[in-house]
């Protein structure tokens, strides 16, 4: 996933609290992260945990994989963690008594098997504290590849109603037709994701939301990387993105290097289940959203990344209106930090990159020369380290704008 962050609009959006200082993490604050690990690099959990740390929580870590860099660089080693070797982790941290988390984030999970432990754990911990904020990134995969074994999916369905806010992609959401691909993690399946809904326009995209907040009763969605150029004839105005005039936008930002129409540009979808009877109102949700344009380059670990800084900034209250001002919405505030500081590393990542003359992506010259997509992937690594008062930051971010009349009256 990659994107860029656009000047905020005039509508109405959560000004006042991304406005605000930011909840610091207090010392009852702790992290219990399920995902992979890598040796080298930052995807998966050395994207989450380290800016988790700068913004003041302890982070407990599990890993999922064992790996020497991601799978992108085209050649890995390393080892899965089994599910009988996750379950006595879980069971010899509750003996121990540290199996203490206030906060559960969990994401690339490659199996059922293990993924049916996790289920278990997040149960537990769901049990003995009711309170539990977890966020349930459903690493599954990305634009038509499938990162884990196909039979994750109903189990991840009997997860989602766990999870207080779930962060899946479009592809992640919507059905898909996968092509072999000779990659490991790679499969073949005509494949239902995590709704059946094939995302086409916005009337699809409602009927997804339907599903995610109704039948599995998931509190908060937020749909990253959707192409504005699927529903752009339906998103008003004040979302769509300000064009910039010779590559500076109105701030004095300056833009990526345009791109033809509208595929420049994703919109991300931060959707809240109001709760209130029927009768109240007509909507199911509150929704807000915030058009981005694409960073050019290909980045991997952003939506580690994103769905980390998105639970460091979750902070929901006992009590807000059901279909109230925005500077009263927990989860289009968090969305709006995670999308800024996101954008920002990835800034500080592609500027670096730039500098070092990196090969461009070239199929034919890549299969004779491995090394090139190496150079490629290691000058493409996140920035966290050199970028990392971004996570300590308290300045203001741009906002979420509220989506007034995203579900018919």
């Amino acid at each position: 996933m990659s994107m860029a962050v656009t000047p905020g609009s005039s509508q109405q959006s959560d000004m006042g609290e991304a406005h605000h200082t930011v909840h610091a993490a207090t010392c009852s604050d702790r992290i219990l992260s399920i995902q992979s690990h890598v040796a080298f690099g930052y995807v998966g959990g050395k994207a989450a945990v380290f800016p988790l740390q700068c913004m003041g929580y302890d982070v407990d870590v599990v890993n999922t994989v064992n790996f020497s860099n991601h799978t992108g660089y085209g050649c890995f080693g390393g080892t899965k963690t089994t599910a009988e070797e996750l379950s006595k982790i879980f069971d010899s941290m509750d003996k121990t008594g540290v199996l203490s988390a206030t906060r559960l984030l969990t994401g690339y999970i490659p199996n059922a098997a293990s993924l049916d432990v996790v289920h278990h754990l997040a149960r537990k911990l769901k049990a003995r504290n009711p309170n539990l904020i977890y966020l349930l990134d459903t690493v599954l995969g990305d634009a038509g590849k499938l990162y884990v074994e196909a039979d994750v999916i109903p189990v991840y369905r009997k997860i989602l109603p766990l999870a207080t806010v779930i962060t899946p992609n479009w592809f992640e959401v919507e059905y898909v037709v996968l092509h072999w691909l000779p990659r490991c993690f790679y499969m073949t399946a005509n494949f239902r994701t995590l709704t059946d809904v094939k995302l086409t326009d916005l009337a699809s995209l409602r009927r997804a939301l339907i599903k995610l907040h109704t039948v599995y009763q998931v509190p908060n969605v937020v749909i990253s990387s959707i192409p504005l150029s699927r529903i752009a004839a339906s998103v008003p105005e004040y979302l769509l993105p300000s064009r910039p005039t010779n590559g500076v936008f109105e701030d004095g930002a300056l833009s990526p290097p345009p791109l033809p129409g509208e595929q420049q540009y994703l919109i991300c979808i931060a959707s809240s289940v109001n709760h209130v009877d029927a009768e109240a109102t007509s909507s199911i949700s509150t929704v807000y959203a915030r058009c981005v344009p694409l960073i050019p380059g290909y980045f991997s670990g952003v939506g580690d990344l994103f769905s980390a800084l998105l639970l460091g900034h979750f902070h929901p209250v006992s009590t807000r209106p059901a279909h109230g001002p925005a500077s009263r919405s927990p989860l289009a505030t968090a969305t709006a930090h995670a999308l800024s500081k996101t954008h920002a590393i990835l800034s500080l990542t592609h500027l670096a990159a730039s500098t070092e003359s990196l090969p461009a992506t070239d199929d034919e010259l890549d299969a004779r020369e491995p090394e090139r997509v190496s150079r490629r992937m290691k000058g493409r690594e996140l920035r966290l380290v050199q970028g990392q008062d971004i996570f300590r930051s308290k300045d203001p971010v741009e906002p979420m704008i509220m989506w007034e009349g995203f579900w018919p009256g």
